[in-house]
């Protein structure tokens, strides 16, 4: 599957944690903090963005679809269709609530929030 840009290649998650990520008005919003797996389908679930907060202390995380991100060279980063409002009003989590029930609560709400078409369906 490519990115909406056409990127193709395969990336270790190494690399993509602690990556950047910018909003549509090009503001750093975040950083992905870890990235969920789909263990039955072997696909990204979603990617954990850690949004405010100072030293891990009052961290919003939110799930963002895997599809939704789209790497900026220029930026160094991955940049999401998203506005701040949107991403502001978003559900936000704390790390043991993505994980938990498989992580599938956190990954159903995001996709609907979002508007993204389910990748499992």
């Amino acid at each position: 599957m490519t990115t909406q840009t056409g990127h193709t290649e395969a990336i270790a998650a190494s690399r993509v944690i602690g990556t950047s990520v910018y909003n549509t008005e090009g503001k750093h919003i975040g950083s992905i903090e870890d990235v969920m797996l789909d263990k039955t389908s072997n696909g990204i679930m979603f990617a954990v963005i850690g949004f405010g907060g100072f030293l891990g202390i009052s961290e919003k995380y939110h799930a963002i679809p895997w599809a939704s991100l789209d790497y900026d060279e220029d930026k160094g980063g991955y940049v999401v269709p998203f506005t701040r409002e949107q991403l502001t009003a978003a559900p936000a989590y704390s790390i043991n609530e993505l994980t938990g029930a498989d992580g599938e609560a956190a990954r159903d709400a995001s996709y609907s929030y979002y508007r993204v078409e389910p990748y499992w369906h």
